[in-house]
């Protein structure tokens, strides 16, 4: 079975979250992406302590995705230096994984 990842981002609003979301599964770059509002960031940014409220992206893709993904996702981020993170899914259910690797073939046709 093809590798599957969980890629997070964190957007400004719910607005520009949901619309990568839409772009990423329409492109079959994700099988499904979450939306989780209301996060509280706090870091270190060129030297001073900054907060923020955004909006958490979780995005599930497969390793082949990944980096075409990524280039979607700096391509439509805001931020200058967006988070952009990709985690390996070592254990799942099986028809789910199975499930990601179908949604994100260009071969699919619903």
């Amino acid at each position: 079975m093809e590798p599957v990842f969980i890629v997070m981002t964190h957007m400004p609003d719910t607005a520009t979250a949901e619309a990568l979301a839409g772009a990423l599964v329409e492109a079959r770059l994700a099988a499904c992406a979450s939306v989780a509002a209301n996060v509280q960031s706090v870091y270190r940014w060129q030297g001073k302590i900054e907060r923020a409220n955004e909006v958490t992206l979780t995005i599930k893709t497969t390793q082949r995705h990944y980096a075409a993904l990524e280039a979607a996702i700096r391509a439509a981020h805001p931020y200058e230096l967006p988070e952009i993170i990709a985690l390996p899914v070592v254990a799942g259910l099986s028809s789910y994984l199975q499930w990601v690797a179908t949604e994100t073939s260009p071969d699919h046709h619903a």
